[in-house]
């Protein structure tokens, strides 16, 4: 096993991420730009079991949904980072006391199938609010490994740099699959043939590709050669304006059926978490 390691961690904004990258690295801090674009880049470093882990801080973001680089300079760096692979690692801090609004981009973290490791913090929050949260089930119905952590008072954070280093030993995606209505599977399976080549070079997943393809992502665009294009270009047509509508619902049914199954509120099952 190699010595050194880079992990990338990626939440929502007020999700508590930079606290836990402070609780991670301490003052082994470097502040720069990412190349091309006037967003701050924070990296930093910490040791464990002998070993050197890289840390970048992404920028917060809701969504890793590109529509206009121009005006989700934000959203274009975490996406671009991630899917370009670079990180063994994606650890994805989400808020234990908003669980299921965070798990949206859990969603699309599981769709990149990237290597993929879950923090739940402000578990404290959580509590005071009367939400418990089965972390077992919520790493079960994600198909990865969750860490309970409250970043604020450094708990937690031993146990999260255990976890990190046994996942990037194994570097797994996460299991968990989003279901898109009849009409959109269907398209995206006439797709991802011809996308696997493409996802292979990418490091990422064809079916991901396929569904960014047909809401016309940039990215996917870039990567799909110019008859799949097209090809996708007619699917889309056929299904109509409401693609977009289409894949956000169906990944705010798999965040909600998550959340449900691993909150509960004053012994009730949680909603709208």
């Amino acid at each position: 096993m190699k010595n050194e390691h880079l992990i990338a961690l990626v939440g929502n904004p007020n999700c508590g991420k930079t606290t836990l990258f402070n609780a991670l690295t301490g003052s082994r801090q470097r502040v720069g730009n990412w190349p091309g674009v006037t967003v701050e880049k924070k990296s930093g470093e910490y040791r464990h079991d002998g070993l050197r882990f890289e840390v970048v801080d992404l920028p917060g973001t809701y969504s890793l949904d590109v529509v206009d680089r121009e005006v989700s300079l934000d959203e274009s760096v975490a996406r671009d980072y991630v899917h370009g692979n670079e990180a063994e690692l994606v650890v994805n801090i989400v808020d234990a006391a908003n669980l299921e609004r965070n798990l949206y981009l859990t969603t699309q973290l599981v769709e990149m199938r990237v290597p993929l490791l879950v923090v739940l913090n402000m578990v404290d929050v959580a509590q005071d609010k009367g939400l418990a949260i089965d972390v077992e089930a919520l790493a079960h119905r994600l198909g990865c490994p969750v860490v309970p952590v409250v970043a604020s008072e450094g708990r937690g954070v031993d146990a999260l740099k255990a976890a990190i280093l046994a996942a990037v030993k194994v570097r797994k995606p996460a299991s968990a699959r989003v279901d898109y209505q009849a009409a959109l599977e269907q398209a995206v399976a006439a797709l991802v043939p011809r996308l696997e080549s493409a996802a292979q070079a990418a490091g990422t997943s064809a079916r991901w590709l396929a569904v960014r393809l047909l809401e016309g992502d940039d990215l996917a665009l870039g990567a799909a050669g110019t008859d799949t294009a097209a090809e996708a270009k007619r699917l889309a047509g056929e299904l109509g304006d409401d693609i977009d509508i289409m894949v956000a619902d169906a990944r705010y049914g798999l965040a909600n059926r998550v959340a449900s199954a691993a909150v509960t509120v004053s012994g009730r099952a949680g909603r709208d978490l």
